[in-house]
């Protein structure tokens, strides 16, 4: 089993940056990927951003360029640095881990933007 708990969501203004942390607890040894989706109210979940046990990443279109994943494998962490931020970046954002044997979301962190 693997745990997950995120932090850092909050209120930012349009044009802001927001960096999220999610800290990974239980069977860590087993994870491999790690990602963050987002779900905004009444649309479905989306993947963002995914970052390998190597470190190797891949993006959404719809935050390339904008988002950046990391991940620091001592701590059990990932995290998401969101930079110039829009009104429909306002989400629940989400912490994943894969495993061999299952996949684990966490409860979500909520990012609001707005003026």
């Amino acid at each position: 089993q693997v745990q997950l708990m995120e932090s850092g969501g909050g209120l930012v203004q349009p044009g802001g940056t927001l960096r999220l942390s999610c800290r990974a607890s239980g069977s860590v040894v087993d994870i491999y990927n790690m990602a963050w989706y987002r779900q905004a109210p009444g649309k479905r979940r989306e993947l963002l951003a995914i970052i390998s046990r190597a470190s190797t990443t891949n993006y959404a279109d719809s935050v390339k360029g904008r988002f950046t994943i990391s991940r620091d494998n001592a701590k059990n962490m990932i995290y998401l640095e969101m930079n110039s931020l829009k009104p429909e970046d306002t989400a629940v954002y989400i912490c994943w881990a894969g495993t061999i044997q299952d996949t684990y979301f966490g409860q979500g962190t909520q990012v609001t933007v707005s003026s």
